[in-house]
């Protein structure tokens, strides 16, 4: 009988452990590898690093990024429609940096408003079938963390 308790409460745990580290299902998130990190985004929001919201107020924003139609004026720039996608790019290692999008901005996280207007910090050139705007506008600010900005991505 204590056999079965141990092992009737052991198996929630094993569970939850296997849904909080995979997902369970292992679903694809958009990912972009920046040297030798990775910044993907995660819907489980207690494991991201980074927590972006967005808004449509443009005084309330922290961040402010561009949408244009001009992939050479584009900071960064998600084609990903053709065969060649690079599929290995973010692999799981220490080093990624999770991020998630939450609806209300989180410890004074960043706050970005997306429009097709300037001026920005950013400006992005998205024409992908797995990449949202918005998916590739919280990869790009929680890919920067303030300190250095970026050299070059890949999907």
């Amino acid at each position: 009988m204590l056999r079965f308790k141990i092992l009737a409460s052991v198996v929630p745990l094993l569970a939850a452990a296997a849904f909080a580290r995979g997902e369970i299902g292992s679903v694809s998130h958009p990912c972009i590898a920046l040297g030798e990190t990775s910044v993907e985004l995660t819907s489980l929001f207690w494991t991201a690093g980074v927590h972006v919201a967005f808004t449509d107020d443009p005084s309330r924003a922290t961040v402010k990024v561009q949408i244009t139609e001009d992939a050479d004026a584009a900071d960064f720039a998600v084609v990903d429609d053709g065969l060649g996608s690079e599929t290995d790019s973010c692999q799981a290692s220490p080093a990624n940096r999770l991020v998630t999008i939450a609806a209300q901005p989180v410890d004074g996280g960043p706050v970005i408003y997306l429009s097709t207007d300037g001026p920005a910090d950013y400006r992005i050139y998205v024409r992908s079938k797995t990449f949202s705007q918005r998916e590739a506008a919280a990869l790009i600010v929680g890919a920067h963390d303030g300190r250095r900005p970026f050299q070059a991505a890949s999907l």
